[in-house]
C-alpha cells in the first residue's frame, strides 16, 4: 500500500458494485484487487492472497510478469491502435506465424486473431460453415463455448449460462461427454455421437464438431486420446471438421502448448484465448489454410481484433513458456497439487476424483464415497473458508462440485506450498 493512502474497504466496493452492475455479472470472490505479482494479489484491504485462479487460466505466465510488461511498455510508445483491417502491422503477423508453426500437424496453417473466446468460437464456426457448405454442429454436455448466442447454444451448462436467453441459434446437437468417473464411457459417449447421426442430423450436413480437450467449466474432465482419435477418424470418415476449443486448456497449462498434443491429433481448427497475452485482451483461430479461406475477404475480422498490445503481449507469452520451460513446469505444479490432494483423500470421504493434466487439476467433492451424490454445499464451503485464509479458488462443474485448480505456471513453489497448506486447513474444517 502507498504510505498515507486510505484503504477502501472490500464491503463499500461490494455495495457499489451492486448499485452500478448488473447481478447477471458474477463474482466468485467478494474482494477488491488492487496490485498482483506472480501468483499473489493483495486487495483492497492490503490482505494478501495467493492465486490459484489466474483469472480463470488467464495468467498461466503469472501477474506482471517483467517481461510481458515491457512488452506492452514499448509497444504502448509506439501505437496502441490502428485496427489491423486498416493499416495492418508486423506484429500481428508475426504473432500468425509463431502460432501456425507450433500448432499441431504438418498441414500449413493460418491464423486470425480477435478478442474474447466467444469471439474466437463463433467465428470458428463461420469458418467451418463457409468451408463445407453445411449448418450443423454438434457439442458436448458439459462444454463451455461462450456466452455469445451461438456460444450458449453450443455450451452444453445449463445454470447459470443460458438460463433466460433462448431461444438460442438451430442445428446445434449435444453428446455426452466420457467421463469415467460419471460413467459414461468413451465407446458410450461415441454410440451417443452415432445416434445423432441416425437420429437427428444426418452427418452429410454437419459442419464441425466442437470440444474442449479438457472441460472447464464443465468440470475438468479429459477427453482420452483415444477418444480424441475416434472423433478425428468420424471426422475424416464424414467430411466433419474438427474443432478443438483450448481457450482454457492451451499455452502449457497441460503440460504441452495444447491439451490435443497429448493425443497426437490435428484438428481442423483451434481456438485460443485466455492465457495467450498475460492478460492483454486478444483470442484466435489457428486452423488448416485451405479451410481458413473459405471466408470471403470482409468476412471476417473486428475493430479490436489482434490488438497491437495484445500481438506485443503474445509474442512475449510465447518467449517466456519457451524460455523459462513452463510446459515442464505445469507437470510439476500439477504433480505437486495432485500429491497433496491424494494425501488428504486418505482421511477425507468426501473427496472423490482427482484428475486433470498438467497444471489443470480438479478435486471433485462428495458424500460418503459415493461419486454418484456430489456435495455442492461443500464444494462451496471450501472456496469460501480457503479465501478467509488468503487462498483464492474457483469451483466448476455441471453439479457445481469440482474444485478446480489453475495456479500460474510460475508460482514460486515455497508459495504453492503455502497455499496448499491453506487449502488442507480449510478442506479439514468445511
Amino acid at each position: 500500500m502507498v504510505p498515507g493512502m486510505s484503504i477502501m474497504k472490500n464491503s463499500e466496493l461490494w455495495n457499489r458494485r451492486q448499485s452500478a452492475v448488473p447481478q447477471g455479472v458474477g463474482v466468485m470472490h467478494p474482494v477488491f484487487a488492487t496490485r498482483a505479482r506472480n501468483a499473489e494479489i493483495w486487495d483492497e484491504e492490503d490482505k494478501r492472497y495467493i492465486d490459484f485462479a489466474s483469472g480463470i487460466a488467464v495468467t498461466n505466465t503469472g501477474h506482471n510478469h517483467p517481461v510481458i510488461k515491457k512488452a506492452i511498455a514499448d509497444q504502448l510508445e509506439n501505437f496502441s491502435h490502428v485496427c489491423f483491417q486498416v493499416t495492418p502491422y508486423d506484429g500481428y503477423i508475426r504473432l500468425a506465424e509463431r502460432l501456425n508453426e507450433i500448432a499441431p500437424g504438418d498441414s500449413p496453417k493460418k491464423t486470425i486473431f480477435l478478442t474474447t473466446g466467444a469471439e474466437a468460437v463463433e467465428n470458428a464456426v463461420k469458418i467451418a460453415r463457409a468451408a463445407t457448405g453445411r449448418p450443423g454442429v454438434i457439442a458436448f454436455s458439459g462444454g463451455f463455448h461462450g456466452r455469445t448466442m451461438m456460444g450458449m447454444a453450443l455450451t452444453g451448462k445449463v445454470a447459470p449460462y443460458k438460463i433466460g436467453f433462448g431461444p438460442f441459434p438451430g442445428e446445434v446437437f449435444h453428446a455426452p461427454f466420457p467421463a469415467n468417473y460419471l460413467g459414461i464411457s468413451d465407446a458410450m459417449s461415441l454410440a451417443a455421437l452415432e445416434n445423432l447421426f441416425k437420429s437427428d442430423i444426418e452427418p452429410s450436413r454437419v459442419a464441425a464438431i466442437i470440444l474442449e480437450p479438457v472441460q472447464g467449466e464443465g468440470g475438468f474432465y479429459t477427453a482420452s486420446a483415444e477418444f480424441l482419435r475416434a472423433l478425428r477418424a468420424i471426422c475424416d470418415k464424414h467430411g466433419i471438421l474438427l474443432i478443438a476449443d483450448e481457450i482454457q486448456s492451451g499455452f502449457a497449462r497441460t503440460g504441452a502448448m495444447f491439451a490435443v498434443n497429448h493425443a497426437g491429433i490435428e484438428p481442423d481448427l483451434i481456438t485460443i484465448a485466455k492465457a495467450m497475452a498475460g492478460g492483454v485482451p486478444i483470442s484466435g483461430v489457428i486452423g488448416k489454410a485451405k479451410i481458413m479461406d473459405a471466408a470471403a475477404p470482409g468476412g471476417l475480422g473486428g475493430t479490436y481484433g489482434g490488438s497491437p498490445l495484445g500481438c506485443a503481449a503474445g509474442h512475449a507469452v510465447l518467449d517466456v513458456i519457451e524460455s523459462e520451460a513452463l510446459c515442464e513446469r505445469a507437470i510439476e505444479v500439477g504433480d505437486r497439487i495432485k500429491r497433496r490432494c491424494e494425501a488428504m483423500r486418505q482421511s477425507d470421504t468426501g473427496i472423490g476424483d482427482i484428475r486433470g493434466p498438467g497444471a489443470m487439476v480438479a478435486m471433485e467433492m462428495i458424500k460418503d464415497n459415493d461419486a454418484s451424490i456430489p456435495d455442492p454445499d461443500r464444494t462451496r464451503a471450501i472456496v469460501a473458508n480457503a479465501r478467509d485464509r488468503g487462498l483464492l479458488l474457483l469451483s466448476c462443474g455441471v453439479r457445481a462440485n469440482v474444485i478446480r485448480f489453475l495456479a500460474p505456471l510460475t508460482i514460486e513453489f515455497d508459495v504453492l506450498d503455502e497455499g496448499l497448506d491453506m487449502l488442507a486447513d480449510a478442506v479439514a474444517n468445511s
